[in-house]
C-alpha cells in the first residue's frame, strides 16, 4: 500500500546573509534581512540565503525559492530542492544559497516560496535609498 501524501505547512521562511551549521547540529542565521538599504545602485551580495522549515506533512516534495525584481517579471535568484517528510511529527529544513545576487533598482522586490508549483508564501523585500555618512 502506498503511503498517503499530505501537503506540509510552511512553518518559517527567513532571508539572511548566511546560515552556519554549528558543531552541535544547530543552525545559526546571520544577518537577517527585512530591507536592503543602500546609498547607490547596483548593490551586490556575495551570498544570500533563504532558510525554510516545513512540518506537519508526509511524502516527497519539491520546493522552489525565488527573489523577484520590482517589475514582478525579473527573477533575480532562484533555486529548487527536493525533500521528504517521513512522518507527520517530523520537519524538513532547507537552505538555498545564492551567490552574486545583484539589486539594480530601488523599490519593492519580493521573496517567493513554492511547494511544487503552488505559491505558499510571498513577502516584500524593499531596496531603499539611504543617505551617505558625512565624511
Amino acid at each position: 500500500m502506498a503511503a498517503e501524501i499530505i501537503s506540509p505547512d510552511l512553518q518559517s521562511s527567513v532571508l539572511c546573509e548566511d546560515v552556519r551549521c554549528e558543531f552541535n547540529g544547530m543552525q545559526t542565521l546571520v544577518g537577517v534581512l527585512n530591507i536592503v538599504p543602500t546609498p547607490t545602485l547596483p548593490i551586490n551580495y556575495m551570498r544570500l540565503c533563504i532558510w525554510t522549515r516545513w512540518c506537519s506533512g508526509s511524502g516527497r516534495f519539491r520546493q522552489k525559492s525565488r527573489i523577484i525584481g520590482v517589475d514582478e517579471q525579473q527573477v533575480i535568484a532562484q533555486a529548487e530542492v527536493d525533500f521528504e517528510l517521513k512522518e507527520m511529527e517530523g520537519h524538513a529544513t532547507n537552505v538555498h544559497y545564492f551567490g552574486g545576487v545583484q539589486f539594480q533598482q530601488y523599490g519593492l522586490h519580493h521573496v517567493e516560496i513554492y511547494l511544487e508549483d503552488e505559491l505558499r508564501l510571498r513577502f516584500p523585500l524593499p531596496v531603499i535609498r539611504v543617505g551617505t555618512a558625512p565624511s
